[in-house]
């Protein structure tokens, strides 16, 4: 008997006769959507239980020895990647990214489940990080598999990882506009209607899903009592300044951080060197424990001293001057103690953390003016909130996500116009002084950073691997005029030809040219040699370090048609111009179909 057809394969024959490919686009966005709501869900749950169960049923909360839970949390996530996921855990985001550039938005299965073990243990035990990344990267894979699973192509997977990315962010946050401009800004994708349709369709149903499982429930119990006001304008600039300065230091310090660590080789000893250093800072400074969403929503309803916990300084923290140097010790040490958890082995997002600094940030500096005595009063919980969309557009460059963020979390469009005053001003300051984000910048170095930019776009998503032609004949530098053209000339339909070394080195090369004058000389066939006659070629492309951007770079400055290719210190073929060209605008109309 033949074997019966598998479920699967009946459905994929039923559905391409019967549904479009547009509309399963949108049904499996909105799939995705739930599915990533639910992770996001799930995440919340678990981490808010392991909490729980910490403070209620273990004493070290109740006596003041809390500090000790983030080391206890990192081991345990050390050993789940030791013994069970068994590589590092990457950056949720930057990894997303890359899959997107370099891997046609493919993602693997163990991508769906190691951020909902590995992130409540980190968090849940008081690492400093947040939750989205995690749930981000867990949805993204998600949707990544399901694509995989039911044979959709590389661009369609692609807008379903940045629906699973929408979807997540808006069972977050409760914010499906801010969700879907994250997606569009984060991931560079094209906003039109072949796009904006399904992302729609996912953060509705991501949202969805966080109402049914936690009803009404919000993360920021916040209602604006005071708008927009024009005399405060040169306030918001200066938080706008103010931000941008603390996104350049918090990117600067996240990767300095990360710097110092790699010097030790052992994961042991970056866990025991970062759980000490983070038991350290929450010991004096307690609000750094966790994500922070209670500290944000204290600051919000005006309550400072109880945002700051208990603290080694409590005798004198009725001095306001003493509460805003506090504050900004939190503004300080909350980028340090949150790369310091990545550092030693934690799994987390840095979008909530930078939230918790900016809302740090604004809050001191409304209290500066309001008590310097020159009589100007300005709304403590509006700079908090604004203070936190200056810090998202500065740290991950992206101004859009912040204003609307923000302005969905107060429920109205009243702080519209500080917030566009303040994100812009932190955007446009940073942007000038970094390049990259934390999100880019290991990226840009391999040339996987997707941008607006269609040319560089397309570049970025192009391999070099993939236009390498080998089919040159390779000579020796010692063999005579004679044996190369009877050996090589003779069979070869191209014109150039490699000169290797015995370690299948490069040494030069020749072209048919450089010979054809005397390759007719018998007399030279036996006197002259291939080392005599190659000669270097213009420049060289370097498969390991050199993106495609510097190969189109390396092929207008040099002006030739053919470039070897080395990889690992050995030659492996040519690269030409035409063919390079022809992969270029294959690749572009794809993209852009």
């Amino acid at each position: 008997m033949p074997k019966k057809k598998s479920l699967l394969t009946r459905f994929l024959k039923w559905r391409y006769r019967h549904i479009s490919n547009r509309t399963f686009v949108h049904i499996m966005s909105l799939v995705v959507g739930f599915l990533a709501g639910l992770v996001a869900v799930t995440l919340k749950n678990t981490t808010y239980f392991i909490q729980s169960l910490l403070e209620t049923g273990i004493v070290f909360s109740q006596n003041q020895l809390y500090f000790i839970l983030p080391i206890v949390g990192l081991a345990l996530v050390f050993l789940y990647v030791k013994f069970v996921h068994k590589k590092p855990i990457q950056h949720a985001v930057s990894s997303i990214i890359y899959s997107l550039s370099k891997k046609g938005g493919l993602l693997s299965v163990k991508d769906i489940y190691t951020p909902l073990i590995a992130a409540p243990l980190t968090v849940g035990f008081g690492g400093s990080v947040g939750l989205l990344g995690p749930a981000v990267k867990s949805g993204s894979a998600l949707g990544s598999n399901l694509s995989r699973l039911f044979h959709i192509d590389a661009k369609t997977r692609s807008l379903l990882v940045a629906c699973a990315s929408a979807g997540a962010i808006s069972s977050i946050f409760q914010s499906p506009i801010a969700a879907i401009i994250f997606a569009v800004e984060v991931f560079t994708l094209d906003l039109t209607m072949l796009s904006m349709l399904p992302l729609l369709l996912a953060s509705i149903s991501g949202v969805l899903t966080s109402y049914f499982f936690l009803g009404n429930e919000v993360l920021f119990s916040f209602s604006l009592s005071e708008g927009f006001q024009l005399k405060d304008t040169f306030f918001y600039v200066l938080l706008g300044v103010g931000t941008a300065f603390a996104s350049i230091y918090f990117t600067k310090m996240y990767f300095s951080i990360l710097g110092f660590f790699k010097r030790f080789k052992s994961p042991k000893y970056k866990l025991l060197v970062g759980g000490i250093a983070i038991g350290i800072m929450l010991y004096a400074i307690p609000p750094l424990y966790g994500e922070g969403f209670g500290f944000i929503n204290n600051l919000l309803d005006g309550d400072h001293l109880k945002a700051l916990g208990k603290t080694p300084f409590d005798a004198h923290t009725h001095n306001i001057w003493v509460v805003i140097a506090l504050l900004f010790g939190i503004t300080i040490f909350k980028a340090i103690a949150m790369t310091t958890t990545f550092a030693a082995g934690g799994a987390g997002g840095i979008f909530i953390p930078t939230m918790v600094m900016g809302s740090a940030l604004g809050n001191v500096l409304a209290k500066v003016i309001n008590n310097l005595g020159l009589g100007f009063a300005v709304s403590e919980s509006n700079f908090t909130l604004i203070g936190m969309a200056g810090l998202i557009a500065g740290v991950i460059h992206a101004p859009l996500t912040a204003i609307f963020l923000i302005a969905e979390i107060t429920g109205g469009y009243q702080l519209f116009v500080p917030l566009m005053i303040t994100a812009s001003i932190s955007y446009l300051m940073t942007k000038n002084a970094l390049d990259y984000t934390i999100y880019t910048k290991e990226l840009a170095k391999i040339g996987a950073v997707l941008t607006h930019n269609k040319d560089q776009m397309v570049l970025g998503l192009m391999e070099i691997d993939d236009v390498i032609e080998k089919n040159f004949k390779a000579v020796h530098p010692e063999m005579s005029l004679g044996q190369m053209l009877h050996e090589s000339v003779s069979k070869s339909k191209r014109n150039l030809f490699p000169v290797l070394n015995e370690e299948e080195k490069l040494m030069g090369i020749i072209v048919l040219d450089d010979i054809r004058e005397f390759m007719f000389d018998t007399e030279l066939y036996d006197t002259v040699y291939v080392k005599n006659l190659m000669h270097a070629p213009p420049e060289h492309i370097f498969c390991d370090s050199d993106s495609m951007k510097e190969v189109m770079q390396k092929f207008q400055d040099s002006g030739a048609w053919n470039l070897p290719v080395i990889k690992e210190g050995k030659y492996v073929g040519f690269i030409s111009k035409s063919k390079l060209l022809t992969a270029y605008r294959r690749k572009l109309i794809n993209h852009t179909r």
